[in-house]
């Protein structure tokens, strides 16, 4: 319950859509009218499928390592249709009580239909007594096509003694990506962000902002590359 509360602001279960994995095994699910949520065929993340035109609706898929010695990947893909406005919750917390290592890796396909527009959030937190190692690998692929909107907030809120971050996205015409990045550090961790953005379509526009606290003996890195194919805009700024 700690870790649901601090990576996806829940203290009981969501209203609406949600899909709940823990230590690599699906604790829960519920779907609605106009959002699918399935089981990939390899059986290893989700295919979330949101209705054209579906306005004011949220999902949220938490993932919860709390078992020792657990490295669990998935690879979850999300297909927005068209004119739909909606709000995707994700995030990772780790619990370690031991001194074996625990990690997840995430990887996050985003297919914006024309004049989509979703807000994602994605948390990262570890906590526990344990000695072992909390590694997050977080991958957020995005695609977006004509006038589709995108906001992303990615944040690492503590307690992750690796990272490495990856974003990459392509712009279609009239599209825009906001993605904001918040990252703490402390102690003797490590985060590398990556971000490789390509701006296809004329008119399309990026803005790319990352926020660090490194604390203690910890270290971050963060690299980006804007790609421009067309009379587009592209900001970067880091702090």
């Amino acid at each position: 319950k700690e870790l649901l509360k601090a990576v996806a602001d829940l203290e009981s279960l969501p209203k609406g859509a949600y899909n709940i994995r823990r230590n690599g095994k699906l604790l829960g699910r519920e779907i609605s009218a106009n959002i699918l949520i399935e089981t990939n065929r390899e059986g290893n993340g989700i295919i979330i499928t949101i209705k054209p035109s579906t306005k004011g609706e949220s999902v949220h898929i938490p993932v919860i390592v709390s078992q020792a010695g657990l490295h669990d990947v998935v690879y979850n893909t999300f297909i927005i249709g068209e004119d739909s406005d909606v709000t995707i919750v994700a995030g990772c917390g780790i619990h370690c009580g031991s001194s074996e290592s625990q990690g997840h890796e995430g990887i996050h396909e985003f297919r914006l239909g024309k004049n989509a527009v979703m807000k994602y959030v994605e948390k990262h937190v570890a906590l526990g007594e344990g000695k072992g190692r909390r590694i997050l690998n977080p991958t957020t692929r995005v695609f977006l096509e004509d006038n589709a909107r995108a906001e992303m907030e990615l944040s690492q809120i503590g307690g992750v003694d690796s990272a490495n971050r990856l974003n990459e996205a392509e712009l279609g015409p009239s599209s825009s990506l906001i993605i904001t990045e918040r990252v703490l550090t402390d102690g003797n961790q490590t985060a590398v962000s990556r971000n490789e953005i390509i701006l296809i379509g004329h008119g399309s526009k990026t803005n790319l902002v990352s926020r660090s606290v490194i604390k203690g003996d910890s270290s971050q890195n963060f690299y980006a590359t804007l790609e421009a194919r067309a009379k587009c805009f592209g900001h970067i700024e880091c702090d």
